[in-house]
């Protein structure tokens, strides 16, 4: 059975929803209605649709606060809204828009206008779940905040990673572990952040790592998340750096800002032999200070 389009058509108006089924229906998709904002958000816990058309103005909870909560939460965040007004005032289209709409329609409907519209958004829509599915496979572990650190969308690997931390987290929460958000605070707060830029955060003894990823939607910030291993940055170390096991140890504890009697004590050996284990890390990266192999060595574990 070839897939069927489901648009959910959300108005308060018996000849408008009578229309708009009509043409969507003749146009061979699946149509879910809904007469109130209320009735809205209870059945998208029921059932996700391709895409909504969302009447702007309605009584009780308008369109506007309907797709700020769809936007909220993280299971129907992706869902694309298209708005439905017979209002010209641009400040209410903005205001529309600025929910996390995709476009908008003015009354009265031309067909063929609102079927392209809609089958452009449906396309992008599955173009953006292909991406994150993508992502999901292979193996990253990424999430977006939009506003306020709320969490809009997170791989599964990201998922595990959340309840690794905190067992009783749960994605509906829309948010991240209070362990994380916290930290995240440095991506989402009015001061501009680098793509790259990497926060430590430590929870229940595992070191994460959140760094900033360039992204193509102004109002996400899009986070990697990686779990920190001292054996998986030695690892790293041994393979970029083409250094033995113990050059690597010696390495990694000096990127730490430890000295030669510390790390003499970490690893069991003795100050004389921690000096000459750095000598030959030196040469094999070809620099002459610690602070050089300390920049070396961070650059080589993030990568």
């Amino acid at each position: 059975m070839p897939h069927k389009d489901t648009i959910l058509v959300v108005d308060d108006n018996p000849d408008s929803l009578r229309f708009l089924v009509d043409t969507l229906d003749a146009a061979g998709m699946t149509v879910l209605i809904a007469r109130s904002g209320e009735a809205t958000l209870a059945l998208l816990q029921e059932v996700q649709p391709d895409l909504i058309l969302m009447d702007a103005v309605m009584p009780g909870m308008s369109g506007i606060e309907t797709t700020q909560a769809i936007k909220r939460t993280p299971t129907t965040a992706h869902i694309p809204v298209i708005f439905i007004t017979g209002l010209g005032d641009p400040d209410h289209v903005v205001a529309a828009l600025g929910t996390g709409g995709v476009d908008y329609v003015r009354k009265p409907i031309i067909v063929e206008e609102l079927l392209a519209r809609i089958r452009v958004h449906l396309a992008n829509a599955r173009g953006a779940y292909r991406s994150r599915l993508a992502l999901g496979l292979a193996g990253r572990s990424l999430a977006a905040l939009g506003d306020g650190g709320a969490l809009v969308w997170c791989t599964p690997q990201a998922e595990a990673l959340f309840l690794a931390i905190d067992p009783a987290w749960n994605a509906d929460a829309g948010m991240l572990p209070d362990a994380l958000a916290e930290a995240a605070q440095t991506f989402v707060g009015g001061e501009s952040v680098a793509p790259g830029t990497v926060v430590r955060a430590s929870v229940r003894g595992i070191d994460i790592d959140l760094a900033l990823v360039e992204s193509d939607r102004p109002d996400e910030r899009l986070l990697r998340l990686t779990e920190v291993r001292e054996d998986g940055k030695i690892a790293a170390l041994q393979k970029q750096g083409s250094l033995t096991r113990r050059e690597a140890e010696v390495l990694l504890w000096v990127s730490y800002g430890k000295t030669n009697k510390t790390v003499s004590e970490i690893l069991g050996i003795s100050p004389r032999t921690v000096n000459k284990h750095l000598e030959q890390v030196f040469r094999k990266l070809g620099v002459e200070t610690r602070a050089a192999a300390t920049a070396i060595a961070v650059r080589l574990m993030t990568e």
